[in-house]
């Protein structure tokens, strides 16, 4: 059988490598709320293991990012997987210091995704599709998410969240251990030792990344963007089961449903919007379009009630998971578009650090308002409105400002 392009094969070992990755960061705000019962712990700590995860994610950027010079993309992101799919088992442990600690060993997977994935497919995209294709890589992470929707709660039901955990662990480094092969193949060989040491604890090396988005205009601007759009996106991911289960009354295998409803949609969602800056409108424009929607979805789920038939609540996922995720492949490529040769994993890493900081600040601040107020639905209201603050910055892009 004759061996795919190099080009095709690399974009589908990052999509499975993306897909792995989101699959491990999203069962555990899926199995939360039967743990959280049984430990006798508030429902908002599900926010604060999200927020440690960026701890997590942001350590790979601030200490890390040497590992993409030295082992290449592909061989970094299979070590951060296999870390973090591992400290799933940590989750068993009834310890809220275990839990957190767990949690930042599984923010070294996402945390290594973009920047890796990035340079992977910066070398192997034809321009001309560079938008659809960095989409098709971003909709791995919603298709985790749908994978982990549709499978984590049979899995609970039948052997339990404790079985359920190992058994999602287990899969996802059968998965990363059967990309292995593939690593020379589409890393670039290393024929001299790399500049940046593996692993670094200078404060340049998270102030680098950022740095790097003065050198282009508008980087600064469409990363802020990335930031905003992304904190109702980590409110979604990390709440929307607990709120359906706690604060609205539907059972796990119903909200699990409602997950992966939002999570395949968000599959669809985030090719058509790499197809549509494209081929329709500016990167900009359509990121635009995506803030107005998010805005709409987000608050639209506040009003969520135990009344809603199931297929209400499924349409409304279904339509949330196209506006808040479709993003993510558009600012991403625009970003990778607009870094200086050479430094689109450093570029991108700088982006990741300003959406990272939503992915901690979003679910704390989320967690903690409902903590001090039980408010779920007010909280979703709010995490919507907040998405508008990037049209000006967008219409300033569009007009060619920075």
């Amino acid at each position: 059988m004759p061996r795919p392009p190099t080009w095709i094969l690399a974009i589908a070992i990052i999509v499975v490598l993306q897909t792995v990755t989101a699959a491990v960061s999203r069962s555990v705000p899926v199995i939360a709320p039967a743990f959280l019962a049984e430990f006798g712990w508030h429902e908002s700590w599900v926010g604060n293991f999200a927020a440690a995860a960026v701890i997590g994610s942001l350590f790979v950027i601030a200490a890390g990012i040497g590992l993409i010079d030295r082992l290449g993309g592909v061989g970094a992101l299979q070590l951060a997987l296999a870390i973090s799919s591992v400290s799933l088992c940590l989750f068993i442990a009834p310890s809220l210091t275990v839990a957190v600690f767990a949690s930042i060993l599984l923010g070294l997977g996402n945390g290594t995704a973009n920047p890796a994935g990035s340079e992977v497919l910066q070398r192997y995209t034809p321009p001309a599709h560079r938008n659809f294709v960095f989409s098709i890589k971003q909709a791995g992470v919603p298709l985790g998410g749908v994978i982990v929707g549709l499978a984590v709660p049979v899995l609970v039901v039948a052997f339990g969240w404790r079985w359920a955990l190992v058994i999602a662990a287990a899969v996802a480094i059968g998965v990363t251990a059967a990309t292995i092969p593939f690593r020379h193949i589409i890393d670039l060989p290393r024929t001299e030792p790399p500049a940046a040491p593996a692993v670094s604890f200078r404060p340049t090396d998270l102030i680098g990344p950022l740095r790097t988005l003065s050198t282009t205009p508008g980087l600064w601007s469409v990363a802020v963007v990335g930031g905003l759009l992304a904190f109702p996106q980590a409110v979604w991911v990390t709440f929307a089961v607990t709120y359906l289960v706690v604060g609205v009354g539907i059972s796990l295998s119903v909200a699990g449903l409602v997950f992966a409803t939002m999570q395949a949609s968000s599959v669809f969602g985030r090719v058509a919007m790499g197809w549509f800056a494209d081929n329709v409108a500016s990167p900009s424009m359509t990121l635009a379009l995506a803030a107005v929607a998010s805005a709409a979805s987000t608050i639209a789920f506040g009003f969520v009630t135990a009344d809603w038939p199931a297929w209400a609540m499924m349409a409304l996922a279904a339509f949330g998971g196209i506006a808040v995720s479709g993003w993510n492949g558009v600012q991403i490529a625009e970003v990778a578009n607009r870094a200086p040769p050479g430094l689109v994993a450093q570029t991108a890493a700088g982006s990741v650090v300003l959406v990272y900081a939503s992915n901690m600040g979003g679910p704390l601040s989320f967690a903690a308002f409902v903590a001090l107020t039980g408010r779920f639905d007010i909280a979703f209201m709010i995490s919507g409105a907040l998405t508008l603050l990037c049209l000006p910055l967008l219409w300033r892009v569009e007009r060619g400002g920075t």
